[in-house]
């Protein structure tokens, strides 16, 4: 149940986040109005930053906790393995949110703490606000950091296309007349959430987001 909880906690952050990203197009100021925002509310920002940890590492340790309990629960494996009913998303929910703990791990360190790249970290716009759109921009023009990041969202849409449906069954609100329509529904959302994030590095390389004509300060 807790498992189930805190991944309808982390997946509605996931749009969240998602939604404040995509100010991107509509241009620096926006962006930077937002990040702006969210920077002047420093106890709300933080409190949700370590209530998200929070919430990231229990849902990351039950997995692995569930894991080792069905391994326990069956020592000796199956002599043919060749499932039926279950999909490729569902048996990889433990290494697709482990590769998905280290796509946030370097998702911090490159945008949240400017360790990965200090220099545009340290960019700022007219207004001598850090410039997060350029940051974003200068980001995703290397050619390894978007190919990591599409990668890392198409791990993020296999994960959620199974747990956005399987949260309702856990709680007891799936039946046998809406599983179908929970399990669209969750395809749905995986490739909303998939198509809206990869927009914006393959939008960069392919040139349609730039940098702002006045550039960025230093």
């Amino acid at each position: 149940m807790w498992m189930a909880v805190t991944g309808l906690g982390l997946t509605l952050f996931v749009i969240v986040h998602m939604l404040g990203n995509l100010q991107i197009y509509l241009g620096q100021k926006a962006l930077n109005d937002y990040a702006e925002k969210l920077k002047s509310l420093p106890l709300l920002l933080w409190s949700a930053r370590l209530g998200l940890l929070a919430i990231f590492v229990s849902h990351l340790a039950l997995a692995i906790y569930l894991k080792r309990r069905n391994r326990v629960a069956r020592p000796q494996r199956y002599v043919i393995n060749d499932p039926i009913e279950t999909t490729l998303a569902s048996r990889t929910m433990l290494s697709s949110g482990l590769t998905i703990l280290a796509f946030v791990t370097y998702h911090l360190l490159h945008f949240t703490l400017g360790v990965t790249d200090p220099g545009s970290f340290e960019l700022t716009d007219g207004a001598g606000r850090h410039d997060v759109y350029s940051m974003v921009v200068l980001g995703f023009r290397n050619v390894y950091v978007s190919g990591a990041y599409i990668v890392a969202m198409g791990f993020l849409a296999l994960h959620l296309s199974h747990a956005a449906s399987s949260v309702f069954q856990t709680l007891g609100l799936a039946s046998s007349s809406n599983r179908g329509k929970l399990h669209l529904a969750g395809l749905v959302l995986a490739s909303v959430i998939l198509v809206g994030n990869i927009s914006i590095p393959i939008s960069v390389m392919a040139g349609v987001l730039g940098l702002p004509a006045d550039g960025a300060t230093p």
